[in-house]
């Protein structure tokens, strides 16, 4: 059974913490691929600043359209808003029923993981593999049997930033992968 590591997030836009995270995964754990899963918008967020889901969709495949360990997967564009995780999985293991699913998460999400919408079922039935991020307290959820703590490097890059720098037009070059910020610039994207 191919086992698919899902890395759920709005990617606005996808930048190379993403990447050195995605990699990490798929070089040092059980997973056979990772799935950027483009949120279409969050119930945790506010969707002022979000771009169009097709533009984040695209600018997740130019920056992994070479490497076959990646996919770009847009599964919660054609569900109900607001889209919630457990939905999510379940559709995928209905569509792939030959596929493993785990999700992939930073701890400060772990950190806020009985909020989300049926968090029980999602435990029930999935592994969680959890990176380290700066700042988060430790939470009883990484001592669940479903929850495994990956010791990858933390890496304090956030969309924010990069979408803050290139409306204050300071350089963004090594925070993004080439394809990406070129078409940020053709686009004119994150100026306003």
């Amino acid at each position: 059974m191919k086992k698919i590591a899902l890395y759920f997030g709005s990617y606005n836009p996808i930048h190379v913490g993403h990447l050195m995270v995605a990699e990490y995964i798929v070089e040092n754990t059980d997973v056979d691929q990772l799935w950027f899963v483009i949120s279409p918008s969050s119930p945790f967020k506010k969707n002022d600043r979000l771009l169009q889901a097709s533009q984040r969709y695209y600018m997740v495949q130019v920056a992994i359209e070479d490497d076959p360990r990646f996919k770009a997967c847009d599964v919660e564009f054609k569900l109900p808003y607001p889209t919630y995780t457990a939905v999510t999985l379940e559709k995928l293991s209905e569509k792939y029923p030959d596929y493993q699913f785990v999700i992939v998460m930073g701890a400060d999400n772990l950190e806020n993981f009985e909020r989300w919408k049926n968090y029980e079922y999602i435990l029930e039935h999935y592994q969680i593999y959890v990176y380290p991020r700066l700042g988060y307290n430790p939470t009883p959820l990484e001592k669940h049997p479903s929850v495994v703590m990956i010791s990858a490097p933390q890496i304090e890059i956030s969309a924010s930033m990069i979408r803050n720098s290139i409306r204050e037009n300071r350089g963004v070059t090594y925070f993004l992968p080439p394809k990406v910020k070129d078409y940020i610039e053709k686009m004119d994207l994150y100026k306003k």
